[in-house]
């Protein structure tokens, strides 16, 4: 077996990005950009006003200036006017070169066309949004890596970019081993569960805009070699829910071999999630998870999302990592690490009730783990621990 930070290392090292291609920026959202995107104008492209109000030179602030224009926002006029006038402007209008400062509508007097302006806490460049205040022309806008959000889309509209080089998103099945399954929605017989690890990883999957095709197998190693034939065709990624242990009805570490997988690696010193396998063939990354609910997504988060993330050229592939005090004394074997489903308010963290690899319930209410490594055996109340947020 190998250690949680070997494992990882291994799946750093053999999982690569996927093809580049062009996308509509519209249709980007949750891709990450293969290249530093250079701003092709600046934004605001000109000196544009922040409030609805009246744009002046600041110099003359005391003065009564007479209101000699209108600006609307849209107005492409080139409008020039002296020091000593004012203009009526709006917001994201065109702020005429003559001006400085825009005061707000509220805090003014207009009387016989003039104004007076009632805005003592006015400074030079009030309310003026100046050109390239955002970003300039010729800058760096976003950098290779980032993941395409709505912000990110809007942003990219702003620049007037259409089209951005985005990584492909991997096509992905799961298939789910054992006889035992049956689907939500019929009636249980002794001896029979519900079938839930397809449920839940495609939701994960989902999470991370993919959609997954779902595939449930029996127990045999005949349907499980072919159904991994088959999925290894026209897929980046594999994920297997089940049947990689070492009973006498485990089946997919044989079929996968059989397909001409090669094992990268096989057990990690971990709990829960000990029999998780990863291995690859010219085009497909495989992990072969645990059937135990909590533990496949226990694996899922820490190794799966980890790799998709590289696939999808993220720069950050790993959950994010903070340190704090957890709330309670924890005890647990030497000889294994240990991801303890918990809750953050992000000033301490709880360990939850129900750590089984089979139980979902403590799960649905986490949104960290607790990673305890396996030379450590007890941590006091109010110790710092390292936390991993998902």
């Amino acid at each position: 077996m190998i250690t949680v930070e070997e494992a990882k290392e291994l799946v750093n090292q053999h999982v690569f990005p996927l093809a580049i291609y062009e996308k509509s920026v519209t249709e980007a959202l949750g891709y990450y950009l293969t290249e530093n995107i250079v701003a092709p104008i600046s934004v605001p492209s000109f000196n544009q006003s922040a409030m609805d109000g009246y744009a002046f030179s600041y110099e003359n602030l005391k003065e009564k200036l007479p209101i000699v224009e209108e600006v609307a926002a849209g107005d492409t006029r080139e409008i020039e006017i002296k020091t000593t006038e004012a203009v009526r402007i709006f917001t994201g209008s065109n702020v005429p070169s003559s001006c400085d400062t825009v005061v707000m509508q509220e805090l003014t007097e207009v009387g016989d066309g003039k104004l007076i302006v009632k805005d003592k806490g006015l400074k030079l460049g009030g309310n003026i949004r100046f050109k390239g205040s955002q970003i300039e022309a010729g800058s760096i806008a976003l950098e290779k890596g980032i993941k395409i959000n709505a912000a990110t889309v809007g942003f990219l509209s702003t620049l007037g970019i259409t089209k951005v080089k985005v990584y492909q998103s991997p096509r992905v099945t799961i298939i789910a081993t054992g006889d035992e399954l049956v689907k939500p929605g019929i009636n249980l017989e002794v001896g029979q569960i519900y079938e839930s690890n397809t449920f839940m990883l495609k939701a994960a999957l989902n999470e991370m805009n993919i959609q997954p095709k779902i595939v449930l197998v029996e127990d045999d190693k005949g349907a499980t070699q072919k159904a991994i034939s088959e999925a290894l065709v026209n897929n980046e990624l594999l994920i297997l829910s089940g049947g990689i242990s070492v009973g006498d009805y485990d089946f997919v570490k044989e079929a996968l071999e059989l397909n001409g997988v090669v094992e990268v690696f096989y057990k990690v010193k971990q709990k829960p999630g000990k029999p998780l396998y990863f291995g690859k063939t010219v085009e497909c990354y495989v992990f072969a998870l645990p059937g135990n609910p909590a533990a496949a997504l226990t694996c899922f988060y820490q190794y799966v999302a980890a790799a998709i993330n590289k696939m999808k050229g993220s720069k950050n592939t790993g959950l994010s990592k903070l340190n704090l005090p957890i709330d309670r004394v924890l005890i647990k074997k030497e000889g294994r690490a240990v991801f303890y489903k918990a809750f953050t308010d992000f000033k301490t963290v709880t360990v939850l009730e129900g750590q089984g690899s089979d139980i979902l319930k403590s799960f649905s209410l986490a949104n960290c783990f607790v990673y305890v490594k396996p030379a450590v055996t007890s941590i006091n109340k109010n110790d710092t621990v390292e936390v991993h947020l998902f």
